[in-house]
């Protein structure tokens, strides 16, 4: 869309001369775009130059002319979240809307507070129109619970679908976040992992899921080999499906059941590297990551949570006791991070450890 305007045009080598000493003045229309040809810059105006705003334009550039011109108009900026809802919820309540939210390709999850409850559509369709790549918007029912760490969401928005195409540092993840836990508040801790491994290493993920920490990892990596665990069908269905996606097959190799039950039939001192990305019970399966670990010894990225109240070095001590409870020891703790907050008061926090 174009459209004419009054403006000032001078020579291109006076160019940001010009448009600093318009927009000191304030007379610039920002609603039109700055045009230029091979000789002349034009900056579109708001209103005609007094003769005094003129004078000064002379002074500095005495090429310049007052002048019209045919600009594009610029394309219109899209509102926020929150200046959308604006105008469609009651003030007192926009205190409460929703600070942050997770993108799983083109699903958006939010998480809407009790007395937001009856504007859920509301909310949704607001997701919708500021982000226009999203088809879904679910809206978060219940905590995580379960073995298979998984939570129960309600569609306020879009297409009732909660299975999508997740992309991360150049891998694609097929996922359904009603059937299979996946965070991609986690992508960073995926990225980190994946980068710590060396060529040649045989790693075990112990709690897959769709294989976000498998997938990058062999595909950073020519030389290695990944067994990724899950008891999850539906999770190891995604991640049968995500190896094919990125074409690591030969290097990430799914298996389902009990991580317990399959380190003791198939996988008991084969892993230079073992991830044990379950942090609600991560503890109890310190016995297999050390039957998983070469007799050489190896390094255990063990993932937990702790209260606001506890520290680290508590997690630490309380996971080199559990390693030596079960015949190994600690030679070092390597990193120990707070990886992200969980919910009030709750962090999820990883320690990585060399394990002999």
């Amino acid at each position: 869309m174009f459209e004419r305007s009054r403006c000032v045009k001078t020579p291109k080598t006076y160019g940001e001369k010009t448009i600093a000493l318009a927009s000191r003045l304030d007379v610039i229309n920002r609603e039109l775009r700055i045009e230029k040809d091979d000789y002349f810059i034009y900056v579109p105006l708001v209103r005609s130059l007094h003769e005094t705003e003129l004078k000064a334009f002379k002074e500095k550039i005495p090429e310049c002319e007052a002048s019209t011109h045919v600009f594009p108009r610029r394309r219109k900026q899209i509102a926020t979240f929150a200046e959308i809802l604006e105008d469609k919820l009651p003030q007192h309540l926009l205190s409460s809307v929703p600070r942050s939210i997770d993108f799983v390709g083109e699903i958006a999850i939010i998480e809407i507070s009790s007395e937001l409850d009856s504007y859920k559509a509301v909310l949704g369709e607001a997701v919708m129109e500021t982000y226009k790549q999203v088809r879904t918007v679910l809206a978060k029912a219940g905590a995580v619970v379960g073995t298979y760490r998984l939570r129960d969401f309600d569609v306020v928005a879009g297409e009732p679908n909660t299975e999508t195409i997740h992309r991360e540092f150049g891998c694609k993840f097929s996922v359904d976040v009603a059937k299979a836990y996946f965070s991609p508040r986690l992508s960073y801790e995926h990225n980190r992992i994946a980068s710590l491994v060396r060529d040649g290493e045989t790693i075990v993920d112990l709690f897959a899921g769709v294989g976000p920490f498998s997938i990058l990892t062999a595909k950073t990596h020519d030389n290695v080999k990944v067994y990724s665990v899950d008891a999850n069908p539906d999770a190891v269905k995604h991640l049968k499906k995500n190896v094919r996606l990125n074409r690591v097959e030969g290097k990430v190799f799914p298996i389902f059941g009990d991580a317990r039950d399959i380190v003791e039939r198939q996988l008991s001192g084969v892993a230079d590297r073992v991830i044990m990305n379950l942090p609600e019970k991560a503890a109890s399966f310190v016995d297999a990551a050390c039957e998983t670990i070469k007799p050489v010894g190896g390094i255990v990225h063990f993932y937990s949570f702790i209260e606001i109240s506890e520290s680290l070095e508590a997690v630490t001590q309380s996971f080199m006791e559990n390693v030596e409870l079960h015949g190994r020891n600690v030679d070092r703790i390597l990193s120990s991070r707070l990886v992200r907050a969980t919910a009030p008061y709750k962090w999820q926090v990883v320690l990585d450890a060399k394990i002999l």
